[in-house]
């Protein structure tokens, strides 16, 4: 009698979570609630004199893959200040049929001040990626905000021809949905087409929200070549497409100008940024 085939294998999967709230406290900011399990991590490297906190977002399994899941919650009391950012690029690999998801939370309280610049996310070719941005502002919190995608290995040569993405913001300021974005590939060598994403490598948005983000406008559009708008009052976006380098290039001239011009910062890449 022949025997029963074994059944196929279950790969181990990832499903982590780090929570993180700070609150103001003697004129700087200081750490409330820390919750964190593996493959995630937020480690606190030593901030320059005239930087805020640093909270980096460190994920110890090198990347992700299908079937894994992540998930970042950052909420900050009133007044409290962060820049959270991580050491590398995230990679997502190619999927054997799971989506990868990952999920970020940030929530801002009055008078709050939050730097949310993760360096890019690089799809590999076959990878199937869904993630999700959610943002509760108060009427005085300040948010800058970026996320960069990579369309396949671009120092290989390699594209990505095969896969899925789901990418989706929400923003809410006082409880009222002011921007609500998505993008959806399910056939990647849509891409290409002019109507889609004219066949760019990568793909950059920027987002400032604070009371007078329309005095940045013309700042903005600048630095993006043209494609940077408001939104709604007190909400700035702009966006860049085409091969990564010039994408992140342009986006991290961005990150400079507007920190320092709408939150007094220093003009400079965050630190992890530059290393």
């Amino acid at each position: 009698m022949p025997r029963d085939a074994p059944p196929a294998p279950s790969h181990q999967r990832a499903d982590g979570r780090a929570e993180l709230r700070l609150v103001a406290h003697s004129g700087g900011t200081r750490i409330a609630h820390l919750h964190q399990s593996a493959p995630l991590r937020i480690l606190f490297p030593d901030s320059d004199p005239d930087e805020p906190k640093q909270a980096a977002l460190v994920n110890v399994a090198g990347g992700l893959a299908g079937g894994d899941a992540i998930a970042i919650a950052i909420d900050l009391a009133a007044r409290a200040r962060v820049t959270a950012t991580t050491p590398a690029a995230e990679k997502i690999y190619r999927s054997l049929g799971p989506e990868t998801r990952i999920a970020s939370t940030l929530t801002l309280a009055e008078d709050s001040t939050c730097e949310w610049l993760p360096q890019e996310t690089i799809l590999f070719n076959g990878a199937r990626l869904a993630r999700r941005m959610d943002i509760s502002l108060a009427a005085s919190s300040r948010l800058l905000a970026v996320e960069m995608l990579v369309l396949g290995r671009a120092a290989r040569g390699e594209g990505f021809t095969t896969g899925a993405l789901q990418d989706r913001w929400r923003i809410r300021r006082d409880g009222r949905l002011l921007w609500a974005d998505a993008i959806r590939l399910t056939d990647p060598g849509a891409a290409a087409s002019p109507f889609v994403l004219a066949g760019a490598g990568a793909i950059a948005t920027l987002l400032l929200a604070m009371p007078d983000a329309e005095a940045r406008r013309d700042q903005a559009r600048a630095l993006a070549g043209g494609q940077a708008g408001i939104l709604a009052p007190g909400l700035l976006i702009a966006r860049w497409m085409g091969e990564a380098g010039a994408v992140r290039r342009g986006l991290a001239a961005a990150i400079e100008a507007l920190r320092h011009s709408a939150l007094g910062l220093p003009p400079r890449l965050p630190r992890l940024w530059r290393t």
